[in-house]
């Protein structure tokens, strides 16, 4: 997936910051923030991250990039490997904007009680999706500001979670900012801008399309227990990742229900394994294909595929009454019709945007709060894969107030943990 490194200038300044600090500290007193949810009268931001693979790092070189006064203090895993591997890597990356002696290196299932626990105010949340709701309600109880990847569920019971934990974080004055980067892209903001404007008139129709190639995965070592296992290859679970579309394709789902300003009433859908069938890959669907309607009678025809050698495409499309517009992230930004317009600059860097953007909205005391968007589009890919996978019509509240939970019983790496069957359509229950 795309990533970026380049920095942005923080428009605020120390004395800007020190100035307001007063009022912050004022307004964390009265909602309840726990002391030390940001540091008053320093522009430090102490960084913990939770989560130490591929997009965990990244996110954590982003926000060294995002503004100044950023420094990463703590991390953990549930594997040593992965966090000795990161540490490194951030290291030579970031020089002294790394400060993560050994005592605050933490492994394991708690690892991020220890980080929540440590002398951080501004977490990271890049394990895989599953954990995202228990880690998403510690750090807010703990009173900490939040970048959270997204999906930020797997089931409607995580869902449930975290749209409590948005009250809460609204109730204690903190900062949410999610991986949804799509939101924090020049043109992405501009083109949606123009949607809201009524620039195509009404929007009856939107495509989804996130079409791409085979993934990552890890052959089972020697020695290695079902939870190391599947935690290890944990794209191809859905207590770990919630299948594709909802792991990868939710980003474009976002986009749609950010134009429609809404989110779907119901929807069906088809899919399958097709291609990407050998026990490695767990479970898991390769291939989605859903109909969703929205409450004003629009719709969405959402697709996601992973396999080789077909014809990839990661966009959006909107017809309206007057007009349609159409996106390529990065590449291509473009409404046709009365009211014709086309992005003719180079779009922006938002992997680190979106740290800029909360960064700035704490040191300015008014701590943006995304959680709930998010939720919602997580929960608008999770109805999405109930639909495929049972072969039947899912409404909202259906798909809300699901008691489907996928996490096990017991996180423990000596139990066995069987692999569930692949879903089948028709067969499988809507629970």
């Amino acid at each position: 997936m795309h990533r970026s490194r380049q920095a942005q200038e923080c428009k605020a300044s120390r004395r800007e910051f020190i100035r307001q600090s007063a009022t912050v500290v004022g307004a964390t007193l009265a909602s309840g923030v726990l002391p030390g949810a940001y540091a008053a009268g320093s522009d430090e931001i102490r960084v913990g991250l939770v989560g130490c693979g591929g997009r965990g790092t990244g996110a954590a070189v982003d926000v060294a990039a995002a503004a100044p006064g950023v420094k990463i203090v703590a991390m953990a895993d549930a594997f040593r490997d992965r966090l000795d591997k990161s540490a490194e890597t951030l290291k030579k990356e970031l020089g002294d904007k790394f400060d993560v002696p050994e005592e605050q290196r933490f492994v394991g299932f708690d690892a991020y009680e220890k980080v929540l626990a440590a002398n951080v105010n501004y977490v990271i949340l890049a394990t895989p999706p599953g954990f995202r709701p228990m880690h998403l309600k510690a750090a807010v109880a703990a009173g900490k500001h939040i970048f959270t990847e997204k999906p930020v569920a797997v089931d409607s019971p995580g869902v449930r979670t975290c749209l409590e934990v948005y009250e809460q974080a609204k109730a204690k004055g903190l900062g949410i900012a999610s991986g949804t980067q799509y939101r924090h892209s020049t043109g992405h903001q501009e083109t949606i801008q123009r949607l809201h404007d009524g620039a195509i008139g009404d929007l009856v129709f939107a495509r989804a399309y996130f079409n791409t190639g085979l993934l990552w995965y890890r052959e089972r070592q020697p020695g290695w227990t079902d939870m190391e296992w599947q935690m290890r290859n944990w794209y191809y679970f859905t207590w770990l990742c919630g299948d594709h579309i909802v792991e990868q394709h939710v980003h474009n789902l976002d986009v749609v229900n950010w134009a429609m300003q809404a989110h779907p009433v119901r929807c069906v859908g088809v899919g399958g394994r097709q291609v990407r069938t050998a026990p490695v890959f767990g479970h898991i669907y390769d291939h989605f294909c859903i109909d969703y309607e929205y409450a004003n009678g629009a719709r969405m025809m959402s697709m996601c595929r992973q396999m080789a050698n077909c014809e990839n495409n990661v966009s959006e499309g909107f017809a309206g009454t007057k007009g349609f517009a159409e996106i390529i992230p990065y590449r291509k930004f473009v409404i046709t019709g009365p009211n014709a317009w086309k992005f003719d600059r180079e779009d922006n860097k938002p992997y680190i945007q979106e740290h800029t953007t909360l960064i700035e909205s704490l040191r300015a005391g008014r701590p943006i709060n995304e959680l709930k968007n998010i939720a919602e589009s997580t929960l608008t890919a999770i109805m999405g894969r109930m639909a495929a996978y049972t072969g039947k019509l899912v409404t909202w509240e259906a798909a809300l107030n699901s008691e489907e939970n996928l996490m096990p019983e017991k996180l423990d790496w000596n139990a066995p943990l069987p692999v569930p069957p692949v879903a089948m359509p028709g067969q499988t229950e809507l629970r």
